[in-house]
């Protein structure tokens, strides 16, 4: 894993940047001695709002002042990491297309299971957007 973000103590009159680590949900690398170290190093509590992380690819927007920690995240982190930071109606679309995504990867299992509760073919196809012959092709594997 690469740095894929920073944790950062942001303080208390300034304009919130990146999201609150506990708004981001379990972290691995905040089980990790170096996290844990750095914020007894700070006084700092990972539930605080003051900890705050942004994803790698928005560094520019760290304080230029606040003290700063590179951490590793797996792909599922980085993802809630960027979302947390995404501003509200952008974090809303991600979570639809993510949604999307998952939903079109099974969509022939949604097709088989829509025929095995005795739906047509024909429409499957209305309901889906699926081209018929899609459909057709889905209900022969």
């Amino acid at each position: 894993m690469a740095d894929d973000a920073y944790l950062f103590l942001m303080p208390d009159a300034r304009p919130r940047r990146g999201a609150a680590v506990v708004a981001v949900g379990d972290l691995e690398c905040l089980e990790t001695p170096a996290v844990q170290g750095w914020l007894g190093a700070h006084g700092a509590d990972a539930a605080s709002e003051q900890v705050r992380i942004l994803p790698a690819e928005a560094a520019e927007s760290l304080p230029e002042d606040a003290e700063t920690l590179p951490v590793p995240l797996g792909p599922e982190e980085t993802e809630r990491v960027r979302r947390s930071c995404a501003p509200q109606q952008t974090a809303h679309v991600e979570e639809e297309l993510v949604a999307y995504r998952d939903t079109a990867q099974e969509w022939r299992g949604l097709v088989h299971r829509a025929l095995d509760a005795g739906i047509p073919e024909h429409r499957i196809a209305q309901l889906t957007g699926l081209q018929p012959g899609a459909v057709a092709d889905a209900a022969q594997r």
